[in-house]
């Protein structure tokens, strides 16, 4: 039997994605071909052995446009027979990158493969590839002749349903900046970083960034209670009356640059190199849900792949359930029976960012190198997707 195993994973750390971000200089190209380059030296093995590149982008435009990650492995410097493709799963499109290079594993077409990803949300913001143009059409606008809603409204929506309260919100937020600061000032965040020049726009400032730029290691519930609802609509009031407009910039996910890289080899293959398999893709799964709750799909994800793997949430030792909204996690908390103690144990994207489709492969790199330090041995990473999506990953830690 064929096995697809982690042998390495690095990501950069996140920097704010506006105008002046220690990222905002960067090319999506070149950000990315510095993972890549990190990802292999660090691997020990020689680029020639890479069968395909997988790279999840979202806002696939401007600067992030004509397949970046071919692009990126080329400015790597990797052989030209390194072949790449750019894919797009919404939020999850990196962690659909890990699915599609350990399914092509398992198949026998490749034996060694990267899963990446990549968003400059700076110089390529939200929503970029549209280019203003309806990006639904007519039948799925029949389909829902109501009209679909943004990310923020169906987060609202979450939080009505599943009775969570602004206190609930704003606790979970506050707690996510408070690990993600422990965490670094710990350390534990340096072994997955890949450190790189801070260029801020100007050129490189001869800096390096070696830790997440969004934390704010001082915000507290009651810090966050000042912060103004950040969605609300007075014409949507009427359409959904039981919202109680309690979501803030504080309890969302922050727009973000960033990339991360995950090595992915048939374990015999990576045993015959003389590398060390340090986690086996134990299950996935992906599934659709309501595009009006949109978010919710992390539910029925995480059904899903524990159902595959014969397991429970009592099995698992670490979650990483991407913040892309307080009302997410706690909604998938409640369904699941979860432990929090477990979940983002380092925080998430609340307080350390979301670069879009880098973020799949950033979850997995934390994730392992929690597994590494905890202990553990099963990690769950599971993360909510534009259109009511959601993947949903098992590893199992190896030695």
């Amino acid at each position: 039997m064929r096995e697809a195993v982690i042998v390495e994973a690095v990501r950069t750390p996140v920097g704010r994605g506006k105008p002046g971000g220690a990222l905002s200089g960067w090319h999506p190209v070149d950000l990315l071909a510095e993972t890549l380059r990190g990802l292999v030296a660090r691997a020990g093995i020689d680029a020639a052995e890479i069968d395909d590149v997988i790279a999840g982008c979202v806002s696939q435009a401007g600067a992030q446009a004509f397949n970046v990650a071919r692009n990126a492995v080329l400015a790597a410097g990797f052989p030209e027979a390194v072949p790449a493709t750019t894919i797009d799963r919404q939020c999850g499109s990196s962690q659909q990158a890990l699915h599609f290079a350990a399914q092509g594993v398992l198949a026998g077409s490749y034996d060694v493969a990267v899963a990446c990803g990549v968003e400059v949300m700076s110089k390529v913001p939200m929503f970029s590839s549209t280019m203003g143009q309806d990006p639904f059409g007519r039948r799925l606008l029949e389909r829902y002749p109501e009209g679909l809603v943004n990310q923020g409204i169906s987060a609202e929506l979450i939080a009505a349903k599943w009775g969570l309260s602004r206190e609930d919100l704003d606790a979970f937020s506050a707690h996510s900046h408070q690990r993600a600061a422990a965490a670094t000032a710990d350390g534990r965040f340096e072994a997955e970083l890949l450190p790189v020049a801070v260029d801020r726009g100007e050129g490189p400032t001869g800096e390096t960034m070696t830790a997440d730029e969004g934390i704010r290691p001082d915000s507290t519930p009651e810090s966050l209670a000042g912060l103004r609802p950040a969605f609300h609509d007075d014409g949507l009031a009427e359409r959904f009356p039981q919202i109680q407009w309690v979501v803030t910039a504080g309890g969302a996910s922050q727009i973000s640059d960033g990339a991360a890289a995950v090595l992915v080899m048939e374990r015999s293959r990576a045993e015959a190199l003389g590398l060390t398999p340090r986690a086996r893709i134990h299950t996935m799964a992906v599934a659709g849900d309501d595009p009006i709750f949109m978010l919710t799909g992390v539910i029925p994800a995480t059904q899903q792949v524990l159902q595959r793997a014969g397991m429970t949430v009592d099995d698992i030792d670490a979650f990483e359930v991407n913040e892309a909204f307080a009302p997410v996690v706690l909604a998938w908390q409640q369904e699941t029976g979860a432990d929090l103690d477990k979940v983002n144990v380092n925080g998430g994207a609340i307080a350390n960012g979301h670069p879009l489709g880098a973020s799949g492969a950033k979850l997995t790199t934390t994730l392992l190198h929690v597994l590494e330090q905890t202990g553990g041995r099963f990690g769950l990473q599971t993360m909510c997707e534009g259109g009511g999506m959601a993947n949903a990953t098992i590893i199992e830690r190896l030695g």
